[in-house]
C-alpha cells in the first residue's frame, strides 16, 4: 500500500487545531540548557521548537511531511524534510533530541533508535513522548489511525525502552495519565567522547 502523507493535508490547520505547545513535563525531562544543539524529530510545524528557542537553545526540526516543513519554515524555524531512519546529520552533534507524538508514525522504529543514538552527543539525552498504548483511549486512537490508513505502530513504553537499551542507552520511563515519556541518556563511558 502506498504511503499517504496525511500531515500535508492538515498542515495549514495544525497549529490552530492543537494550539501552542505548553509541554512543561517534556521540557522538564529534556532539561535543555541555553546554547545546546537540539533536534526535534517529527516536529512538524515547530510548535515545541518555538518553546525551546525561547530557552536560547539552537533548535532544528526534522519532519518527513512537505506540508509540515513548509509551515515551520514560514515561521522562520530551521526545518529540514527527512526521516528519522536516515538522519542527515553527522554523529554526535546534538545535545538533546526529542520526539513528540511521532514515534508510532516511524516506518522502522528500530533503525530510527539507532540513528537517534548515532547523532546524539555523549552525555546527551533523548526524550520520546508518546501516547501510552496500555490505556483504552489510546487503543481507540490507534484503531482510528488504522482506519485512516495511517502506518501507525503504537508500542508500549517498555518496547521503546528495550530498543534504546539495545543501543547502549540508559533508559527510564515516566507516565502520567495516557502519556508516557521514554528518557534516554547516552553515557560518555559507553560511547567514549566523540566530540
Amino acid at each position: 500500500m502506498p504511503f499517504v502523507d496525511h500531515f500535508t493535508f492538515i498542515a495549514p490547520y495544525y497549529d490552530r487545531i492543537f494550539g501552542q505547545s505548553g509541554d512543561d513535563d517534556l521540557i522538564g525531562y529534556l532539561e535543555p540548557e541555553a546554547g545546546q544543539q537540539v533536534l526535534d524529530v517529527g516536529g512538524g510545524t515547530g510548535r515545541v521548537a518555538e518553546q525551546l528557542m525561547g530557552l536560547a537553545c539552537s533548535v532544528c526540526v526534522l519532519d518527513p511531511s512537505a506540508g509540515m516543513v513548509l509551515q515551520g519554515q514560514r515561521k522562520g524555524i530551521c526545518v529540514t524534510q527527512g526521516e528519522a531512519e536516515t538522519l542527515p546529520y553527522t554523529g554526535g552533534v546534538f545535545d538533546r533530541i526529542l520526539m513528540v507524538d511521532a514515534f508510532h508514525h516511524l516506518r522502522d522504529q528500530s533503525q530510527a533508535t539507532k540513528e537517534l543514538m548515532r547523532v546524539l552527543a555523549p552525555g546527551g539525552r533523548v526524550v520520546i513522548e508518546e501516547p501510552d498504548i496500555t490505556h483504552l483511549g489510546v487503543r481507540l486512537v490507534a484503531l482510528g489511525e488504522k482506519l485512516l490508513l495511517m502506518r501507525s505502530q503504537f508500542r508500549a513504553p517498555q518496547f521503546i525502552q528495550r530498543l534504546f537499551q539495545a543501543q547502549g542507552g540508559r533508559v527510564r520511563v515516566e507516565r502520567q495519565a495516557h502519556t508516557a515519556w521514554v528518557i534516554v541518556e547516552k553515557t560518555k563511558a559507553a560511547w567514549g567522547d566523540e566530540r
